[in-house]
Parts: structure tokens; C-alpha cells; sequence
């Protein structure tokens, strides 16, 4: 019997600017997201009744119910009559930053399509209804994302990053932290100006200095491991960026080389070994 396996990738912001509540009640913003070389996994295959499964060092606490973004993925595009057995490896941390959720819907609508035949148009038709970041991390790829988070343009071109990413083993609400920046003024929408390309890291560092994450102030108001996290991260002599992801908590460090990111997580690992610390490769070239 077919089995069909998708990736489902960790998202990172490299910059998240947001504008103030609008009268939808969303919030619009400007960001550029990149995905990793590591994440989640969705394993999908024709069965005689519904399953789902969740394993993975993360696995306990996901729900199974269909609250879960994964069955309604799997509801939203596979059609009457198609039983079908879902196995999930949750390695990503939840509620931190990394669009896992959103992720593994994604991976679901693409593994369905897959066993099912399924036009590439109807995922697209789907991705928005099951949140946000959902058609980003439907196409998976570096990209500018604006609006709601559903116009998605082509991001520049980079050689693709060495990083860490680092969480205090704290789940963040996102609705909590958007509650908390609407109580100050809002930084804006605006999406920075760009090169087509990037030629080093050190021309883009020099760019995302000069952009932000809106939710990273909020975040760390509510969640001071998070300042730990940042703090920790930039004493190590390696780290040539370091900012917060999405609405956390999980932070990263850009490296100039998979060597010196080994270091950093090395020295984040020995000085905190309850932390969650992985490296990995962000892909931003086109």
C-alpha cells in the first residue's frame, strides 16, 4: 500500500514588521520568511478507517482531536469516501515561533495531493481558511510575505544561511502577544527596501539590522526567558544576527559557517542544557 511522506519545515521570520489592528480585526504585516532543512514529518496513506498518530520527541500535549490543523487539512481538500491513516513526527517545539502547526497542515494538503491526485489549485484554495502562514508554508520557499500574510512575493536571493535555533522550553500565544503589542503604538506594515540578491552574509546582516519583529518586545514582556534566550545567544562570539521568531518564543543566530553554528549551540548547550538548541540550514537561494 502507498505511503506517501511530506516535510514539513520550521519557519523562521527574519523580519516580522506588523501594523496596528485593523477593522477585520487582523493585523497587516510585512515579513520575510525562510524555512529550514529541518522539521516536522506527515506520513499519509489509504486505510479502511481514519487514523491519526503523533510521535516524535514533541509528540505529547498535540492534540488529536480535530482542533488539530493536520485533520483539518486532511478534511478541507480529501473529498468523500477516502479513509486515510496519518502519522505525525512532531520535532518541532509547539506554540514557538516556527509555524510548526502551519507547517504540518501545509505538508498534509501536499501529501494528500500526492495520494490523492488532488489538483495543485485546490491546495491553494485551501491554505488560506486554515491560518496565516499556511500558503507560505505551502510553497515552502524564502519569500516576502505582506497583507494578512496571503500575498506572497519572490524574496531576494541569498546564499543559504548557517543558524541555530534556540527555546527556552516556553510555548508562546500568539493571541496573547498580538494582545500585548496592541497596548503600545504599532511599528507599521512597511516591507524594507531589497536587493535582488545578496551576495554574503554580512551585506544581508547589514540590511536586517535595520528591520525589526514587532512581537519580539511583547513576547519578552511576557516571557522573560526570552531576553535570556537573546542575551545568551549574542555573548557568543560566532552569532553575527540574532532576533526572536515569529511571536516566539524560539530565537535564532545567523552564523558565518556550519562550524561556528556547532559553536554557538555547543556554548548555548553547556551553559543551558534544558534549552531546546538545533542547527541548521536556512534556504534562501532561488
Amino acid at each position: 500500500m502507498t505511503t506517501v511522506t511530506a516535510f514539513a519545515p520550521a519557519k523562521i521570520n527574519l523580519f516580522l514588521h506588523v501594523g496596528g489592528l485593523a477593522a477585520d480585526g487582523y493585523h497587516p504585516l510585512s515579513s520575510w520568511m525562510v524555512f529550514a532543512d529541518f522539521g516536522d514529518e506527515v506520513r499519509i496513506r489509504a486505510a479502511s478507517a481514519d487514523l491519526f498518530e503523533v510521535h516524535g520527541p514533541f509528540a505529547k500535549g498535540v492534540p488529536l482531536d480535530g482542533g488539530n490543523l493536520v485533520l483539518k487539512a486532511r478534511d478541507a481538500v480529501r473529498g468523500e469516501g477516502r479513509p486515510c491513516a496519518i502519522q505525525l513526527t512532531k520535532r518541532l517545539p509547539p506554540a514557538s515561533g516556527l509555524g510548526g502547526g502551519s507547517s504540518d497542515a501545509a505538508a498534509t494538503l501536499r501529501a494528500l495531493a500526492e495520494l490523492y491526485d488532488l489538483p495543485l489549485r485546490q491546495l491553494g484554495d485551501a491554505a488560506p481558511g486554515l491560518g496565516a502562514d499556511v500558503p507560505a508554508c505551502l510553497r515552502a520557499r524564502s519569500l516576502i510575505a505582506t497583507g494578512r500574510g496571503e500575498r506572497l512575493d519572490t524574496a531576494p536571493s541569498a546564499p543559504d544561511l548557517h543558524a541555530v535555533l534556540v527555546n527556552p522550553g516556553v510555548e508562546t500565544a500568539t493571541g496573547k502577544v498580538f494582545q500585548a503589542y496592541d497596548k503600545g503604538p504599532p511599528g507599521g506594515e512597511e516591507t524594507p527596501i531589497l536587493p535582488a540578491r545578496f551576495s554574503n552574509l554580512e551585506e544581508l546582516v547589514h540590511v536586517l539590522t535595520k528591520t525589526r519583529n514587532d512581537l519580539e518586545a511583547p513576547a519578552r514582556a511576557l516571557h522573560p526567558e526570552i531576553d535570556e534566550v537573546l542575551t545568551a545567544l549574542s555573548a557568543v562570539a560566532e552569532s553575527r544576527f540574532v532576533r526572536m521568531s515569529g511571536s516566539g518564543a524560539t530565537c535564532f543566530a545567523l552564523c558565518n559557517s556550519g562550524s561556528d553554528a556547532e559553536k554557538v549551540a555547543a556554548a548555548i548547550q553547556s551553559t543551558h542544557p534544558a534549552w531546546w538548541v538545533k542547527t541548521c540550514t536556512l534556504i534562501t537561494s532561488q
